[in-house]
């Protein structure tokens, strides 16, 4: 249990994807205006990460490993993260339309979130077992949720605020503050 929570802990924070590794930047600084599509979009990565490292790592270890065909590992990933992508997709749309209208086109473009990849990818690398995989990739969606909810009560305090320059308002304000929000994090992983 306790190397559980380390894992866990270490993902969300030390290693966060998108705070200290900077992947996963699009949705990051896409979806992140509003507090509902943050948090929706970060449960819909998390979910997805979970699902890719289940469905990856078995692939990996069973069939690619013994083929020795290991150099088709990315796209592979790709391919089984983009048809879970469509999974999530349809499950919202028919379930939740109104979370699924409101992440639009950032839905589809989990397919292409390096953030979801490289979890996946990462887990391999570090010849994780399955279940340290599994709660690994739960850690890093948690820390993914994490950092859209930080930054959008942080853009929903922007957006609030009039005394920002005119020419530092909007995009140049958001990745300034970005980089304060990411600089917090950079704690957590030092030595």
């Amino acid at each position: 249990m306790k190397e559980i929570l380390l894992i866990i802990f270490a993902a969300v924070f030390a290693n966060n994807y998108v705070l200290t590794k900077t992947l996963g930047i699009c949705p990051f600084l896409g979806v992140s205006k509003q507090f509902q599509q943050a948090a929706g979009m970060g449960v819909a990565v998390t979910f997805v990460m979970v699902l890719a490292t289940a469905a990856t790592w078995p692939i990996q270890y069973y069939v690619l490993n013994p083929l020795n065909i290991g150099y088709l590992q990315t796209i592979v990933f790709i391919l089984v993260i983009a048809a879970l992508v469509q999974f999530v997709e349809i499950t919202l749309k028919r379930f939740i339309p109104g979370l699924h209208k409101s992440l639009g086109i950032y839905l589809p473009l989990i397919t292409t979130n390096c953030a979801v990849l490289d979890v996946a990818i990462a887990n391999i690398t570090n010849e994780t077992a399955f279940l340290p995989s599994l709660f690994n990739s739960l850690g890093a969606g948690i820390g993914f949720l994490l950092a859209m909810i930080l930054f959008a009560g942080v853009r929903t305090r922007l957006d609030q605020n009039t005394n920002v320059p005119k020419a530092f308002r909007g995009l140049p304000i958001t990745l300034a503050a970005a980089a304060i929000v990411s600089l917090s994090f950079m704690a957590f992983s030092l030595k």
